[in-house]
């Protein structure tokens, strides 16, 4: 029996493990990867995390496993298969056995939608992102696609415009999903080109290692256009790990787990923190500050539960 349980070592979860270690709790952290870090190990670099600017994402989630390793955390490699919340004992079964404790954080992070062509996987972190405002700066006064109709994308299209030379947004209907007042504000931009009925057909790096441009194809008549960029940005869609999770913590119609500032669930003792909570940013920053809020509130559950 332990007094926590953290599920997810990404920058929430790792967070939540240096808070515990500090507030002397007895804690486990489950993590079904074998590398640390979540979402962040994929990016090339990062540039907006307070203090280690142009860092990459690798070596920031190496820095943060250090440091949670150093104050002794101890992580458990197993994928989490379903959980029982119900009671004061909180049961994660995974693959490799049962654990049990007094209460627990879900940092398990959420999925940015791939779209699977040619080169996206190849040329992740290096021309290709799935966030504007994580990656946007290393583009000012260059061309970069974004691919998307929702209100991501154009926010992420509007983001980007400010600091871009051009800007191409590649949608496959002949309008765009995102509210309306935000598709004003996109369409009175005079560096933003509209790509419509069109897919995505590859992401091309030339030849050397980066992205130098990308072919889209028109789902009507089937011809083919290659558009010169720098960076693309895929935003169709994040999926957040919660299908463990089952009926018992509220989430909201994308899944996301319902829990405020203080990363507390509808469940006492249950709480979430990182991306896969519902919330305006999902940063590094913002996973960061929900791992040291929800081990707050753990201490204060365990406090008043007299557990």
């Amino acid at each position: 029996m332990h007094d926590l349980i953290i599920i997810g070592a990404g920058p929430a979860g790792l967070s939540a493990a240096i808070y515990a270690a500090r507030a002397e709790l007895d804690y486990v952290l489950i993590e079904e990867n074998f590398v640390n870090g979540g979402q962040i190990i994929d990016t090339y670099e990062i540039d907006n995390y307070p203090g280690l600017p142009g860092i990459s994402g690798m070596d920031l989630a190496q820095k943060m496993a250090d440091h949670a390793e150093k104050l002794g955390a101890e992580v458990v490699n197993a994928a989490v298969e379903g959980l029982d919340l119900a009671g004061d004992v909180k049961k994660v079964m995974t693959d490799e056995g049962t654990f049990e404790a007094k209460a627990v954080i879900i940092a398990s992070g959420a999925s940015h939608s791939h779209l699977g062509v040619p080169g996206e996987e190849t040329l992740a972190g290096r021309g290709v992102s799935y966030c504007a405002t994580c990656d946007g700066a290393f583009y000012r006064g260059k061309t970069t696609v974004v691919v998307g109709g929702g209100d991501v994308a154009v926010e992420d299209a509007i983001f980007l415009a400010r600091g871009c030379e051009k800007v191409y947004v590649v949608h496959r209907r002949d309008e765009l999903r995102a509210v309306k007042t935000l598709q004003t504000a996109l369409f009175a931009l005079p560096n933003v080109e509209m790509v419509w009925d069109s897919n995505l057909k590859s992401i091309n790096d030339g030849g050397n290692g980066k992205v130098t441009s990308v072919t889209v194809v028109n789902k009507y008549d089937q011809s083919e256009r290659v558009i010169d960029a720098d960076g693309v940005f895929i935003a169709v869609g994040i999926t957040p790990r919660s299908g463990f999770v089952g009926t018992g913590v509220e989430t909201n119609a994308g899944g996301y787990i319902v829990a405020g500032e203080t990363c507390e669930t509808s469940i006492p003792g249950v709480f979430a923190a990182g991306d896969v909570r519902a919330k305006q940013l999902r940063q590094v920053v913002t996973a960061v500050a929900d791992g040291a809020n929800a081990v707050t509130s753990v201490q204060r559950y365990l406090l008043e539960a007299g557990k």
